[in-house]
């Protein structure tokens, strides 16, 4: 039988290793555990003296580096809530998180200053202090009182203000409730300690690369930081440091993709072993072609803020292209009709999680409501379970076409549509048609180096008609030089689609 490396907590480790690698921010500059360790400490005794107690929220506008992971390690140790937002809000989008939060204190970067000294005045948070004078002068020894903190992360939403996923502080000691999270890396075969290190690849105010990155510290991994994405110097980076690990979203991995072959093959990617990656739909052709220079590393999962989820290895998805997997250990999965009944294997309805941890969202019991059924609860999603128990996506239901009555998922036109090697990004929605009700439209970001045209808008159009059923087809298709997405992947498909349906009532 294998031996499997003790699971210690960072605050644990550091004891024993301060000197141990833990952090390397974006510019290079790395950072031992024992800094690291004594920072997190500063700041726990620091924000106490301001009045913060147990169960008070912490709200961060911070960009991936050391003052972001410093303050998670510390708001984990001293039994607050984690508010992270999102640096592209504008003030009056951040006023609101830091009021319905009750935030008590407000952590920002200077790069976000005006946005950040405009959102504080309108929640009627106090004057700001600068990071390097509140952790001026406290003691960096490991504060007592510990307790465990708690994520409350913010939802994006599809319609109006975001609603935080809302969880009591457990009363557990932090390095107990870092034991308990343990297997959520432990799941994609990682274990503690070794030769690991970790790539934070996308902003960690989103929940997915805040928790490997978190994770990863408390296995012993040193963790890579990246301030932005951009493709080639994510395999720079991974040639650098060694990389074993890292969390991607398929947009990233489309963009390493679209790189040319002599640009991915001049570098050492064969440090990987583990790459994990959700958030979206993948194509099929795109994920054949990384597994097939990375190999067998590749990890897919489905879940979301709320929990989750299923997980899928590289081996079974060859065998099942295009599947998220099978429920993780304690994790659930049901696909439900609208009456809340099961349904059987290949009939498309609504995926149900198990709930794992019970949450509500902050302020709005009837979301709350709206998203159980006992303890089941959706995101919204469709999809349809095999008779092997292996989940596939279909789409959001929102995002679901609907025309002349037959249901049209845009994620399956997007697939093909990426799969033109003159695409760098594709979003399919349905927009208003007197005759069918809906009819699906493409907006196309093309690859690098291509420029729009009506040449290549009817070869696109004819690569979608040779690859799919007629009424899956888009009626029309326009080029835009950058989808809305957030930097995390995430499509903000709304935008586009809204605009044509002011004054009509679109039905799903």
């Amino acid at each position: 039988m294998t031996n499997v490396p003790a699971f210690e907590s960072f605050w644990v480790r550091v004891e024993a290793e301060p000197e141990r690698l833990a952090l390397v921010e974006s510019d290079g500059r790395a950072w031992s555990a024992g800094a690291l360790a004594a920072r997190c400490h500063q700041l726990v005794h620091g924000l106490r003296a301001r009045g913060l107690r147990h169960g008070d929220a912490v709200a961060v506008l911070l960009p991936n580096g050391e003052p972001l992971v410093a303050t998670l390690l510390a708001v984990m140790q001293a039994g607050w809530h984690w508010v992270p937002i999102n640096t592209s809000l504008t003030a009056s989008e951040v006023a609101w998180i830091l009021a319905d939060s009750g935030a008590r204190a407000f952590v920002a970067d200077e790069r976000y200053a005006e946005v950040a000294a405009a959102a504080a005045g309108e929640a009627g948070l106090p004057g700001s202090l600068r990071f390097e004078e509140l952790l001026a002068g406290q003691p960096t020894h490991r504060p007592g009182d510990r307790l465990a903190g708690q994520f409350m992360q913010y939802t994006s939403g599809t319609t109006g203000r975001p609603k935080a996923v809302q969880r009591a502080t457990p009363a557990l000691d932090p390095d107990q409730m870092a034991a308990l999270l343990a297997p959520n890396l432990a799941r994609y075969d990682i274990t503690p300690g070794g030769e690991h290190v970790h790539l934070v690849t996308s902003p960690m105010y989103h929940l997915a690369p805040l928790s490997f990155g978190y994770f990863s510290l408390h296995f012993g991994h040193p963790v890579v930081l990246m301030d932005h994405f951009d493709p080639e110097s994510a395999l720079r980076l991974i040639e650098r440091h060694r990389v074993t690990t890292t969390h991607m979203v398929p947009t990233q991995l489309h963009r390493l993709m679209l790189l040319p072959e002599a640009t991915r093959r001049r570098y050492d990617v064969s440090s990987l072993r583990h790459v994990m990656h959700a958030a979206a739909p993948c194509p099929i052709e795109l994920k054949r072609r990384l597994i097939e220079w990375w190999g067998p590393v590749v990890y897919e999962y489905y879940g979301a803020s709320e929990g989750g989820g299923t997980l899928v290895r590289a081996a079974e998805w060859l065998e099942k292209p295009g599947t998220v997997g099978r429920p993780w250990p304690g994790a659930g999965v049901r696909v439900l009709d609208d009456e809340g009944k099961d349904l059987p294997p290949g009939a498309v309805g609504t995926v149900y999680l198990k709930l794992m941890m019970e949450f509500a969202y902050k302020g709005d019991p009837e979301k709350t409501r709206a998203s159980r059924r006992g303890e089941w609860f959706t995101v919204g999603d469709m999809g349809w379970l095999d008779a092997d128990g292996y989940l596939f996506l279909s789409d959001r239901k929102i995002d679901m076409i609907i025309s002349g009555g037959v249901n049209v998922y845009p994620a399956e036109i997007e697939a093909a549509l990426l799969a033109h090697p003159e695409v760098g990004d594709a979003a399919v929605f349905g927009i208003p048609s007197e005759e069918w009700g809906e009819e699906v439209k493409a907006v196309v970001e093309p690859a690098p180096g291509v420029l729009a045209s009506d040449a290549l808008r009817e070869r696109l159009l004819a690569h979608c008609r040779a690859r799919l059923a007629g009424y899956k087809c888009p009626r029309s298709l326009d080029f835009t030089s950058a989808l809305p997405r957030d930097a995390n992947g995430k499509l903000y498909k709304r935008k586009l689609r809204d605009p044509y349906w002011v004054g009509r009532e679109r039905k799903v």
